[in-house]
């Protein structure tokens, strides 16, 4: 059964709306003719996604599940579409991904000196998203911290971070000077496991408003520092590893060329002076330090 995407993203408003009428007036065409293609797109799958009633809609299970699926499927099909494009212009367009903290611009800047014209577009990645945009192809390369899934991708060390405690002004160890994982037992730990949060933003607010701490890689807290949190460094903390990623199957051309540019610009920027320091200095808001 070939997937029509045009009825998917048909099914993704009224899914997100719960409402056949106030679908209809976001995708701009009218409710009966919504309708008919949610029922022709129901009879194509063979299943139903939506239940309906007088007052509301509601998904199957089948519904939610496709609900779910089809942003990834929505974002594949897109960026396949826009490589398409891309080739048919003659396009070398290249997407770099890069996690929260993390710096990309020495990498860029270098690889534009020796390509002028090169067109790079860079890729903040959410916090839960890691190895995801390498995959569906919303980004060519990235740079990563682990832990993420590396199977079928080609990954070059670059260095390692140290974790810092997140904590608030308010707190009783935010005098200290630094702390081991022991002085944070029995504290409220906020990470995904515990409490999902959409965004560091988010994260950072809950802490400084006392709902519990985190540990996380010092360039973060050098990337956002705010009056009312402090950030201790963790004695006994394993270090992070920050790397390349690339998909296996894209080592060539201009992602390879940048890859291995980005290699050695980011190695040099982690292992020189300013990197050592940010890996082993004692940070301690409002503004971490760096002396």
């Amino acid at each position: 059964m070939d997937l029509d995407l045009r009825k998917l993203r048909y099914f993704v408003a009224v899914a997100e709306h719960r409402h056949f009428g106030r679908a209809a007036q976001a995708l701009f065409i009218a409710q009966p003719v919504l309708s008919r293609q949610i029922r022709a797109f129901e009879r194509e799958l063979g299943y139903a996604l939506l239940t309906r009633t007088t007052r509301s809609v509601e998904l199957t299970p089948a519904g939610k599940q496709l609900y779910d699926e089809a942003p990834r499927i929505t974002t594949v099909v897109d960026g396949a579409l826009r490589r398409v494009r891309e080739a048919h212009r003659g396009e070398q367009r290249l997407v770099v991904a890069f996690s929260p903290g993390l710096h990309v611009a020495d990498a860029i800047r270098a690889y534009t000196v020796s390509r002028p014209g090169a067109v790079i577009d860079v890729f903040p990645l959410r916090w839960w998203e890691r190895d995801a945009p390498l995959r569906d192809g919303r980004a060519h390369l990235g740079y990563l911290r682990r832990p993420f899934d590396d199977s079928g991708l080609y990954t070059v060390p670059i260095g390692h971070e140290t974790k810092v405690a997140c904590l608030p002004v308010t707190h009783p160890l935010a005098g200290r000077r630094s702390l081991t994982s022991a002085d944070l037992d029995g504290a409220p730990l906020l990470d995904g496991s515990t409490r999902r949060t959409s965004s560091l933003e988010e994260k950072f607010e809950l802490i400084a408003s006392g709902q519990g701490v985190a540990l996380v890689p010092v360039s973060i807290a050098h990337s956002y520092s705010r009056p009312d949190l402090v950030y201790l460094t963790v004695t006994d903390a394993l270090p992070v590893e920050t790397c390349l990623a690339i998909p296996e199957d894209n080592r060539t051309g201009p992602a390879a060329d940048f890859l291995e540019i980005a290699t050695a610009t980011l190695r040099l920027r982690a292992e020189g002076p300013e990197g050592e320091t940010r890996a082993g200095a004692a940070n301690r808001a409002p503004a971490p330090s760096t002396d």
